[in-house]
């Protein structure tokens, strides 16, 4: 953490301004590990009222270097005050989408803690540990299979099993597993298409 010279008058708005701070609502759904998250909105609209109230403002500026994205997040008091800190994390694929999700999950990390926000983030949570065995669902019915996958072979047990223990022996975290998910239109390793086996597996296995 970087800071001024001085933190007198910052410590004392932010202690009164997070006095003022509900905690974030988790709203936003996270497919992967079937929970709830606050998100980046809320983090804000958390934050926004309590620090205009009580002379602070932040910026968050994007950073990234050597296969990791993140933001330096700079608080701010009209005293001239200031404190900052850096968060980086490694992107899923060193292109503008990894970099992208990189970035979102460090905005809204970094500023939840720098300005305090309460709130159990069960999203967090699992960005930070490896993932777990997601459960094996197999349709009721052809209806309910049509729905699923109306025109592609899925990937059995065996192969979803594979790439999920991948992932696991590898330490992969949901924020570099999204990306993926996302690509294939799919939210769990048993909607892979068996086509797309192969070509999945050799990216988890580069991450």
């Amino acid at each position: 953490m970087n800071k001024s010279e001085s933190i007198k008058e910052i410590a004392t708005a932010l202690n009164k301004a997070q006095a003022e701070m509900s905690g974030a609502q988790k709203k936003s759904a996270n497919p992967f590990f079937k929970s709830k998250y606050a998100n980046l909105e809320e983090i804000i609209n958390c934050v926004k009222t309590p620090f205009a109230n009580n002379g602070l403002s932040y910026m968050q500026w994007p950073i990234a270097s050597d296969g990791y994205a993140g933001v330096e997040t700079i608080i701010m008091h009209i005293s001239g005050e200031w404190i900052s800190s850096e968060l980086s994390l490694k992107c899923s694929k060193n292109d503008p989408q990894g970099m992208g999700s990189a970035i979102t999950y460090a905005r809204r990390y970094s500023l939840q803690s720098a300005a305090g926000v309460p709130s159990e983030d069960d999203d967090g949570n699992g960005a930070t540990r490896p993932m777990q065995q997601p459960s094996y669902i197999i349709p009721q019915n052809k209806q309910e299979a049509r729905q699923v996958e109306p025109r592609r072979q899925l990937v059995n047990k065996q192969q979803s099993d594979e790439l999920t223990n991948l992932a696991r022996t590898k330490k992969l975290t949901v924020a570099q597993v999204n990306p993926i998910f996302s690509a294939y239109g799919i939210n769990k390793f048993e909607q892979v298409a068996a086509d797309k086996f192969i070509e999945i597996k050799n990216k988890l296995g580069a991450m």
